[in-house]
């Protein structure tokens, strides 16, 4: 039995090692449209860090009914290839989301903050121009008075690379 589990876990291994991604830029620069709790666009960078790593920092807005808010995301990514121009990422991160309240709310604060733990999974297509067309899922568990729940983020990014 334990040669067997060795065996798996030398070609899983081997198989790992020799996923390759495609080459992308090391930087890209677009918007980010999600759906988490309101927060619909979000200004996005990515800085390539290897040919297969990378961060990815994003800062949405929000301005709903009761206020205004801000998000600031960062995101650490592995980028795998699944055939020419076409990638599959996956990574952990984290960030802050600022919640100024209008005055007239029912809400006792004028503002407040929270903290988030998230992890990202997506698919991405590189054209042969310089646009990078991505879309992800985001699940980011928020710790603070105002969200302290388990989101999900389903964003869909459209990129600049240079």
């Amino acid at each position: 039995m334990l040669k067997r589990v060795l065996i798996f876990a030398a070609l899983l291994l081997g198989t790992i090692s020799t996923m390759h991604s495609q080459e992308f830029s090391k930087n890209a620069l677009g918007i980010r449209f999600g759906d988490n709790d309101g927060f619909g666009a979000e200004i996005s960078y990515q800085r390539g860090l290897t040919d297969n790593n990378r961060l990815e920092f994003d800062l949405g807005w929000r301005d709903f009914d009761f206020g205004n808010a801000i998000k600031i995301a960062a995101i650490y990514q592995w980028v795998f290839n699944l055939d020419k121009g076409f990638n599959w990422y996956v990574g952990p991160g984290g960030g802050i989301g600022l919640i100024d309240y209008d005055n007239d709310t029912v809400f006792n604060d004028s503002s407040d903050s929270y903290f988030f733990l998230a992890g990202d999974i997506g698919i991405e297509y590189n054209f042969d121009i310089p646009i990078l067309i991505s879309l992800d899922l985001r699940p980011e568990i928020g710790f603070g008075d105002v969200n302290d729940d388990l989101d999900f983020d389903i964003g869909l990014g459209v990129r600049y690379q240079f």
